[in-house]
């Protein structure tokens, strides 16, 4: 079987040349320890890291090293984890270290995947035909709600042209706003929309709970009436994510958070880069996931950011495609950007540029279409709002 090979961006600590530090990560991640071990057996050589390859990177350096796959258990992504970004982020002959992405081989991809993908929430929301971008919100203020004026919200959402709701990463089963009641009550009024528009809109409450409660609350938000459900998979896992994907009767999209990511995604010189989550996301079965933007509220590199998107939509050993989230301070003015820099395969997740919007909630969800509306037109935003008031207010209030 193919080696597992890992990419790092590092920096030694002192003296410490940079291929003795890239041969620390390997031992560290293998078979080595800080000192000669008297068990350590002939045949385990076998499973020693092997470093491919040291090369100067600005102020640091990248390696490949190659783990075997013996060393990995097949289907266990915790474990994987364990291995590729394990205890090398301590190692005291490094000042840095960053995990730019993983290789896996086949027989290592042993999952199920996204049960939907682009193409089938595409198919849910009617838009395989046309492939737009689909324009999705977030309830707002994020907590605090309670669950009618929540599913008010929600339908002048739905009214005003989104395909997508969804709960923020905070709202979960707090007394002010119990899921089961919020459900019932959400789609009660998605119903009244979906009737009024002729549209299909999906609503992904946030299910994120302890490793033995979370399938027993996602089917709870089904029996509800819920359309999607959505978890936060730094603070659940990995593992919650291929549970909730990989149990036959949750037949929805998963919509995948990733609150969090920052401490570890931040930094260019230190944690875990976000394409090596990407992977992991979609090898366990998430349908969207949040990736980012390259002109809302949160910093990101372009480039890296639409190879993110490529490891969640390019070919990967037959898994489905997962739909790329871009979201965090967008508003109809950065629509252009986002879809020429990103593409249509991708969902424009609003928050405060729809909610906060001059004409309230449903001009702003309109604003947004409109702006998508434009760009598939062919026409900029500017020229699209000469005639569409909702988007002319929005562009004169964010520019």
């Amino acid at each position: 079987m193919p080696d597992v090979i890992a990419e790092y961006y590092y920096e030694p600590r002192g003296d410490t040349s940079p291929e003795f530090a890239a041969q620390a990560i390997a031992d560290e991640e293998t078979t080595g320890t800080w000192t000669d071990i008297s068990t350590r057996m002939e045949y385990v050589q076998r499973l020693d890291g092997v470093v491919e390859s040291v090369e100067k990177s600005g102020s640091g350096y990248i390696t490949r090293i190659h783990y075997p796959a013996e060393i990995f258990e097949a289907g266990n992504v915790p474990q994987y984890l364990s291995v590729v970004a394990g205890n090398l982020f301590g190692l005291g002959r490094l000042d840095s270290v960053r995990l730019l992405d993983v290789e896996f081989p086949k027989e290592l991809v042993s999952f199920k995947g996204p049960k939907f993908g682009i193409d089938g929430v595409r198919k849910l929301i009617g838009t395989d035909v046309s492939k737009r971008p689909h324009v999705g919100t977030i309830i707002k203020p994020k907590v605090g709600l309670n669950p009618k004026d929540t599913a008010e919200v929600a339908y002048l959402a739905a009214v005003g042209g989104v395909d997508f709701i969804k709960d923020d990463e905070t709202l979960t089963n707090q007394d002010f706003c119990p899921m089961e009641e919020r459900v019932q009550e959400v789609m009660s009024r998605l119903d009244d929309a979906m009737s009024e528009t002729g549209r299909t809109i999906l609503y992904a409450a946030n299910v994120s709970d302890r490793a033995d409660k979370i399938v027993e609350r996602a089917k709870k938000a089904l029996e509800c009436g819920a359309n999607a459900i959505m978890v936060d998979v730094i603070t659940c896992g990995f593992s919650a994510v291929q549970a909730l994907s990989e149990d036959a009767s949750i037949n929805v999209p998963v919509h995948v958070h990733r609150t969090m990511h920052a401490a570890m995604t931040r930094y260019k010189k230190h944690g875990i880069a976000m394409r090596p989550i990407a992977r992991l996301v979609r090898m366990s079965g998430g349908d969207q996931l949040h990736t980012g933007t390259v002109s809302g509220k949160m910093g990101h590199d372009p480039d890296e950011l639409t190879g993110d998107n490529m490891v969640l939509k390019g070919d990967y050993f037959g898994l489905k495609p997962v739909f790329p989230v871009a979201s965090g301070g967008l508003h109809p003015g950065k629509v252009h950007a986002e879809l020429e820099n990103l593409g249509t395969d991708l969902i424009l997740q609003a928050g405060g540029g729809i909610h906060g919007h001059p004409k309230g909630t449903m001009a702003g969800a309109a604003a947004m279409r409109q702006a998508v509306d434009a760009f598939m037109e062919g026409f900029s935003a500017e020229e699209y709002a000469e005639d569409h008031s909702e988007l002319k207010l929005a562009l004169e209030k964010w520019k």
